[in-house]
């Protein structure tokens, strides 16, 4: 039986629970398709997950993280309805369970979590686009708000309020986002019409500027009930973190989970063409070995990290 390499856990902890471990190579079953990875993105849900913050789901050790894979398609599984063939370069959605995670030298996933990466991108660039983006498309559809309405962004400078600050301007939003000083030029560049200062001045600011409140918000910073009072009544904040119910005014909170839209291969595509034309932008923070994943964990836990450290494959 063929070997692969795989950075891993088997029990929760700080950073240097990751190693380098040793694992069966995957094979692509019915409907899947194998990827020799490359690049793999680390993000928060990954450190959370090494932290034990989310249920393993009974699966066991060791424990393979990782949502964001780009390389190139080693094999696809027999009856797999695909234009893809083997040898493209891909990115894809990994939904770890166990030992089944992007930070390993192979995975295997659903057809449906695939797609090709954007033209004239590296595989790190890549490998920063799939979770985040689909997490910010998922943001906005959750919304369904008028072209025209106004949705305030907090953790603009952060990989996935980036991604919503670029998707609602692609949709025709007036789009008011937070910037600490250092960051106003980046959320500029992505397109920002309103920038205010973060943190916990933001929702006064916010109405100073729209009286009535926004249309509709994005809480990537996970301020929570900090930012309600910057909603119009009856409008809908969505957040990353499992915060959901009525607030004051009707203010309601609606929590996204990504794997909603983790089989969407539609989605994912379209997000590589608003990424070949230039509407999002894929930011590497920088590009580690893999055998770094402890440090790129420190690094990420230490805050401050715009765009996407990503591991080498």
């Amino acid at each position: 039986m063929r070997h692969m390499k795989a950075i891993a856990y088997t029990e929760p902890g700080g950073p240097d629970v990751l190693h380098v471990i040793e694992l069966p190579d995957p094979q692509a079953d019915t409907g899947e398709i194998l990827i020799r990875v490359r690049a793999a993105a680390v993000s928060p849900t990954d450190t959370m997950r090494r932290i034990g913050a989310r249920d393993p789901g009974g699966a066991q050790p060791p424990y393979v993280v990782g949502m964001d894979a780009a390389g190139v398609i080693e094999a696809i599984g027999p009856d797999t309805d695909t234009d893809l063939q083997v040898g493209d370069e891909v990115m894809a959605i990994v939904v770890p369970s166990g030992s089944h995670g992007a930070y390993a030298e192979k995975v295997a996933v659903p057809a449906t979590s695939v797609a090709r990466i954007p033209q004239g991108v590296s595989f790190a660039e890549a490998a920063t686009l799939p979770m985040n983006g689909l997490t910010a498309r998922l943001a906005l559809d959750t919304l369904k708000l008028p072209a025209g309405s106004t949705i305030a962004v907090t953790g603009a400078a952060g990989a996935f309020g980036g991604y919503s600050v670029q998707l609602a301007k692609a949709d025709g939003h007036t789009v008011v986002a937070d910037a600490a000083a250092k960051d106003e030029e980046l959320v500029k560049s992505l397109g920002a019409d309103v920038i205010l200062p973060r943190g916990e001045g933001f929702a006064a600011a916010v109405r100073e500027r729209f009286p009535d409140g926004v249309d509709g918000m994005i809480d990537g910073a996970v301020q929570l009930d900090e930012i309600v009072p910057a909603a119009k009544d009856g409008a809908t904040i969505v957040t990353i973190r499992g915060d959901k119910g009525e607030r004051d005014r009707g203010v309601m909170f609606w929590s996204i989970v990504v794997s909603k839209y983790a089989f969407d291969p539609v989605a994912l595509d379209t997000l590589r063409r608003q990424a070949e034309a230039g509407v999002v932008s894929l930011r590497v923070a920088d590009v580690l070995p893999k055998e770094q994943a402890a440090e790129a964990h420190r690094r990420l836990e230490a805050g401050g990290v715009r765009g996407r450290i990503v591991l080498e494959f």
